[in-house]
């Protein structure tokens, strides 16, 4: 008999002990019962054909026994399905879905359930399938076994992170005190060497506070236990640590006041130092806090500048770098404050002098000169310098400062260079009084007419002169404030002034405003009896000439501007009337009418107006 034959009658005879079927004769391995114990015992199914077989050779017991087993079988893989899905709840593993007969997830988790360590290659696993939870109670696992075998607690069989031994194990670590309750629970559970670590370390602690006590003065305090406030305070100041206001509150209550002084110095001591070496203080050799180098530092470390008090001591003491360092503080302040908007005052500018610092000076002048252009609308003026002319004249602006005559001059001459989309009919339509693309016009216009009809106003009323009452008129007018004008000349007794001169200026002056506001026929009164006053003057023919301009009447105004002209007026200034006669009218067909008039008049003269007929229809 061969080897395999042999095998095969041995393997039958234990499967015919195992399902209780000795009895039966036949042990060929070719017999039906043969093949079904061996299905069987493989946990294959039998067929109808076999278990009737099976009746029929009176193997009841026989098919018991194979009913008996399969029950168990289906229990059993019950049960180890159950206890997969408990493990998974108590490992955080239930996002995981797959089987547990093919997953590695059962065997790690029972291997964590036992307390072993897992290998790096299942931590991968655990995280290659996002299951970074369970790797987390994994690690814990394995610090509690690490634990337990440090602090001599190995006896103790649960292994999960949950334990309150794993709790008392990383304060034991931790060198933190127990409470009772945990004590107590060490030696109920006969976990005695673990116990007397904890009391080792409360020795060493309770000798540790006694010389802290000493060191720092505080044996005042009747609480010698380790959970008294003073223990962790003075860790606190041993450690280099500062104290709250809450610790210094207590220890004030506890009239421990030299701890608080120690714990003071201290500080200021480590401040100190930590100051000699931000401000470069290498070789001071006094290192106590007491010493007046450490109230400098700390003033010059709190603000951006030291008095000249300050920096004379850090000069007898040749701390050159000390006070480079304090001065390019400041100067940087200085520059931050510029780049935020604020502007140097006198103090300033005279120490960033005096420290040669004159690149900070040139910076706030060109940030100051941007933001004046920037304000007065003359953005697009090239000149950037701080040196520009352009720039005392807006600061004297700014002042509200009188210009000279040679600034105005200036300004009524200087372009601004701007891109030409700018300029046309808008410019036209905002500043009737514009001259092409000079200075002399809108804001800067404005602020100076402002400024100088104040001065009247005032010189007005220091002196009486009424003069000054006619220019401040006249300029209020021009600063497009031709009520203001109105009011200054409201209750002028023209009977008590003698020049007729003052009175035709007055009166061409308030006539001028009323045809601001559009009180045409006020206007017209006053020019009339400023003629009366003054008739060589050319100021009020100008102004009725403008007035008969205002009404339509075309013809009647030529009169009164040849009349004007007569008189000395400048022909430039009737155009300068009739454009603001054209930009003023609102009825588009009465503006395109006064358009046609000046251009079959004199077409050379007045094609300027050509510009408001190709322009006409837009809405400004």
């Amino acid at each position: 008999m061969g080897k395999e034959s042999q095998n095969r009658l041995e393997h039958f005879a234990a499967l015919k002990s195992k399902y209780q079927v000795t009895q039966y004769g036949d042990s060929l391995p070719a017999s039906l019962l043969y093949l079904i114990l061996r299905k069987l015992d493989l946990g294959i199914e039998l067929l109808d054909l076999e278990s009737n077989w099976l009746g029929e050779s009176r193997l009841e017991e026989t098919l018991e026994a194979i009913k008996q087993e399969q029950k168990y079988k289906v229990q059993e893989f019950g049960n180890l399905e159950f206890e997969f899905s408990k493990l998974k709840s108590k490992y955080k593993a239930t996002s995981y879905n797959g089987s547990w007969e093919s997953s590695h997830l059962y065997f790690i988790l029972l291997k964590l359930e036992s307390g072993n360590f897992l290998t790096d290659l299942e931590v991968k696993w655990l995280r290659a399938n996002g299951l970074y939870e369970t790797n987390k109670i994994a690690q814990e696992v394995k610090l509690f076994s690490q634990l337990k075998s440090k602090y001599k607690a190995t006896q103790y069989q649960d292994s999960y992170p949950d334990s309150l031994l794993y709790q008392i194990l990383k304060k034991l670590e931790l060198t933190e005190s127990l409470s009772n309750s945990e004590y107590n629970w060490l030696i109920n559970n006969e976990l005695f060497e673990t116990a007397e670590f904890f009391q080792q370390q409360e020795s060493v602690k309770e000798a540790d506070f006694a010389q802290l006590r000493d060191k720092y003065q505080a044996n005042r305090n009747s609480d010698l236990s380790l959970s008294s406030p003073l223990y962790l305070i003075l860790q606190n100041i041993d450690a280099n640590k500062n104290l709250g206001e809450s610790e210094i509150k207590w220890l004030e209550q506890q009239g421990l006041s030299e701890t608080i002084f120690i714990a003071q110095e201290l500080k200021e001591t480590r401040e100190f130092a930590a100051l000699r070496v931000k401000y470069k203080v290498t070789h001071y050799e006094d290192v106590s806090p007491k010493n007046h180098l450490y109230k400098v530092l700390k003033r010059l470390d709190l603000s951006n500048q030291l008095g000249e008090q300050d920096i004379n001591f850090l000069k007898k003491r040749k701390l050159s770098k000390t006070i480079e360092i304090a001065n390019n503080k400041y100067a940087n302040s200085l520059k931050l404050n510029i780049e935020s908007g604020e502007n140097l005052n006198e103090i300033e500018i005279e120490w960033l002098k005096n420290n040669g610092r004159e690149d900070i000076i040139a910076l706030a002048q060109q940030k100051h000169f941007a933001a004046l252009k920037s304000k007065y609308d003359v953005l697009h003026y090239q000149d950037k310098s701080h040196t520009s002319l352009l720039y005392t004249i807006l600061q004297k602006l700014e002042l509200k400062e009188r210009l000279e005559a040679t600034d105005v001059a200036w300004l009524q001459e200087t372009k601004i260079e701007e891109p030409q989309a700018t300029y046309s009919y808008y410019r036209w339509q905002q500043e009737p009084q514009y001259q092409g693309n000079k200075l002399f016009s809108g804001k800067i216009r404005i602020t100076y007419h402002t400024i100088e009809a104040n001065f009247y106003q005032q010189e007005f009323q220091r002196t009486d002169n009424k003069w000054n009452l006619a220019n401040a008129s006249s300029h209020w007018r021009k600063a497009d404030e031709p009520k203001q004008a109105l009011q200054l000349t409201n209750n002028l007794q023209f009977d008590k002034i003698k020049e007729n001169k003052l009175k035709s200026a007055l009166l061409t002056t308030r006539g001028g405003a009323f045809r601001d506001v559009g009180k045409l026929d006020e206007a017209e009164n006053c020019a009339r009896k400023a003629i009366e006053y003054q008739p060589k003057s050319h100021h009020p023919y100008t102004l009725m000439g403008a007035i008969c301009f205002e009404r339509h009447q075309y013809s009647d105004g030529e009169y009164w501007f040849q009349e004007a002209i007569k008189r000395g007026a400048n022909p430039r200034d009737m155009d300068s009337e009739i454009k603001r006669v054209v930009k003023n009218t609102k009825d588009e067909n009465k503006r395109r009418q006064v358009i046609n008039y000046l251009l079959n008049k004199d077409p050379q003269r007045y094609a300027w107006a050509k510009s408001y007929i190709k322009n006409s229809n837009n809405k400004i």
